[in-house]
């Protein structure tokens, strides 16, 4: 950034820094790809949503897909179109679970189904197998769909299966992605890969009504240029993964916590007293994902260290004890 920030260069992305950038991705993926840079991962949702669907479509995504229930409706307001949640207990979606969704196709009193939205890792830190991936892919496009992946926490799916950007995203055939920086490392950073080359054209100019188009692109797109140099993502994300499989594993041998589910990528969730859910917060700040059961959901990131999970599991055998 310190590099892009000497002299001058035209505005817009009309710059060597976001060209490089581009570029950069193209020779990753091992495709020709547009990539759009954005500063939220909200905003890159908004706009892969919109290139997908026309306003009497439908997405089906996961219940707890973070598109559905964390941004707002910000999604269906930019889009105009309708989401149709399916709930698992997971968050990840097979062709059984869209199966029974595309019966009202050709109903004109029904929002029509039109793309299919996966996270990865999920919102309960589950990872596609790429199988599962090129399996949904087949089956969305056999029936004229889309397939959107929603990947805020690629890299770290990435390095849980210990494949590449281009096993993951061109050979199970996606056609889009909002591929996040900023949770692995990058100050606002996303990016938008656009594989299929019907939906180019719209994300461009939605870009830049969603106010994504910044004049000082070059300072996001730089960053994706040190992100991918030498897998940098990929060593990043693997030691979030790590810190998170040992603190599944420290706060699996506490009395009277259990697991909600296995611990793939960066995130660990694990049941939890409710009556202690104060005390333990003390030990540091954990988001309570179901009140209702007291599933608590601990992440750790790029600079999460050894002492910083040691110093958390003290205190909660302190007050489990």
């Amino acid at each position: 950034m310190q590099q892009a920030a000497q002299g001058q260069c035209l505005a817009y992305g009309d710059d060597p820094w976001t060209a490089a950038a581009r570029a950069r991705f193209c020779q990753v993926l091992g495709a020709d790809v547009e990539v759009l840079f954005f500063l939220t991962g909200t905003a890159a949702n908004m706009v892969a949503v919109a290139a997908m669907l026309q306003p009497w479509e439908a997405l089906i995504t996961s219940y707890h897909a973070h598109l559905y229930e964390d941004e707002c409706g910000a999604p269906e307001k930019f889009s105009g179109c309708k989401i149709i949640p399916v709930d698992r207990a997971d968050g990840k979606l097979t062709p059984e679970d869209v199966e029974p969704l595309l019966a009202v196709r050709g109903d004109v009193h029904r929002a029509q189904p039109r793309a299919i939205s996966i996270t990865q890792s999920t919102e309960f830190g589950r990872v596609y197998t790429l199988k599962e991936i090129r399996t949904l892919a087949d089956y969305v496009h056999r029936h004229g769909m889309y397939l959107h992946m929603d990947g805020a926490r690629l890299a770290n799916a990435c390095a849980s299966l210990g494949c590449t950007l281009k096993e993951m995203i061109i050979d199970t055939g996606v056609d889009i992605v909002s591929l996040g920086g900023t949770k692995n490392g990058l100050l606002h950073a996303e990016a938008l890969i656009v594989v299929h080359p019907a939906l180019r054209e719209r994300a461009q100019y939605l870009q830049k009504q969603a106010g994504q188009l910044v004049s000082k692109m070059r300072f996001v797109a730089a960053q994706f240029l040190a992100y991918l140099h030498e897998d940098l993502y990929l060593q990043l994300a693997a030691h979030a993964n790590a810190m998170a499989r040992e603190l599944s594993q420290q706060l699996a041998r506490l009395p009277g916590l259990r697991l909600a589910h296995p611990t793939e990528a960066n995130g660990v969730f694990v049941y939890v007293p409710l009556e202690k859910v104060e005390a333990l917060r003390k030990g540091g700040y954990f988001f309570l994902f179901d009140e209702r059961t007291g599933m608590a959901r601990l992440m750790c990131n790029y600079a999460t260290e050894l002492h910083h999970v040691e110093l958390l599991v003290d205190h909660w055998a302190r007050v489990l004890s």
